[in-house]
């Protein structure tokens, strides 16, 4: 019986093999045994359960395969980062709240002629987030602007970046609690901490002056330290009205565009082409079976 063998055994014990595993014909010597538990301890205490998941698996492809004692750790470790980067993965989107799971691969450019495919490609790669770069959609509603910023958002927090998604009202709403709770310090770095911070609905209600400084805090406390996704249905220059406050609109608007691409999407709205599609397909479903649908006098189906 070889080492590798003698350590496997050893995982098994006498309670016999845990369900994957392979019995091994031969006993493992107390030492081995010894060995065997060490390890396994070793990886407990650096908190690789993977790893030590995998490891009577990796110890037969190692017999079985004639593995190195470097390719048995290599293959072992790999196990660990592969599980590790799912687990990093999972904890991104959870804390990132995104309120959908659309990617940007969902969005249909084809029918969508007033959005410029190339840029959001480039967006998708995610390097404006290297110097801290701000993306400002901005269309009529319907055109796909969460859906874009939502696809972005995801595809920085599957890359293991800090991504939150959150409404403009929201997050006024939330520092207001915070300085109720006298914790404001703690609710703004919340929103300036992330590498990326979604702020949907950008400017779609007039906010009052509390409102408008605490939108400013964020804004300021993230300049060139984090990007800014926001959507807004109106212009740039309808901010100052929207914001009440033209002084501090500029201020807030110099900050969002000293680094900042700005994506305008004119074309027809995804809701109504929705709505359309599901009234055809009423009117199809209606049309009485071999016949012709009534028409109205202006020649549509009622």
């Amino acid at each position: 019986m070889n080492t590798t063998q003698a350590i496997k055994q050893a995982a098994i014990g006498d309670t016999g093999p845990v369900a994957g595993q392979a019995l091994l014909p031969a006993p493992a010597t107390p030492a081995e045994a010894a060995k065997y538990q060490r390890l396994r301890s070793h990886m407990a205490y650096l908190n690789l359960p993977a790893a030590a998941e995998a490891l009577p698996a990796v110890l037969d492809a190692a017999r079985e395969e004639d593995l190195s004692a470097l390719e048995a750790i290599e293959r072992l470790l790999a196990i660990q980062v592969s599980a590790t980067a799912t687990r990093r993965q999972e904890s991104n989107l959870k804390f990132a709240c995104l309120p959908a799971t659309w990617s940007i691969d969902d969005y249909d450019f084809e029918a969508q002629p007033g959005v410029d495919e190339k840029l959001i490609r480039e967006l998708a790669s995610l390097r404006f987030l290297d110097d801290a770069t701000n993306v400002i959609f901005i269309g009529p509603p319907g055109v796909g602007k969460t859906m874009l910023s939502i696809g972005l958002a995801r595809a920085a927090a599957l890359a293991g970046h800090r991504t939150y998604f959150t409404t403009c009202e929201d997050l006024v709403r939330r520092l207001r609690r915070a300085i109720v709770e006298h914790r404001f310090n703690t609710g703004l770095r919340f929103f300036t901490q992330p590498k990326l911070l979604v702020i949907d609905e950008f400017g779609y209600r007039n906010l009052d002056e509390d409102g408008r400084s605490l939108l400013f805090e964020v804004i300021n406390g993230r300049y060139l330290k984090g990007s800014v996704i926001t959507t807004a249905h109106v212009g740039i220059a309808a901010w100052a009205e929207r914001l009440g406050d033209p002084m501090l609109a500029a201020a807030l608007i110099d900050r969002l565009l000293h680094r900042g691409i700005i994506v305008a999407i004119d074309g027809p709205s995804y809701r109504m082409r929705a709505h359309q599609a599901h009234a055809e397909a009423l009117r199809r479903a209606t049309r009485p079976t071999g016949g012709k649908a009534k028409t109205t006098a202006s020649g549509a189906a009622p």
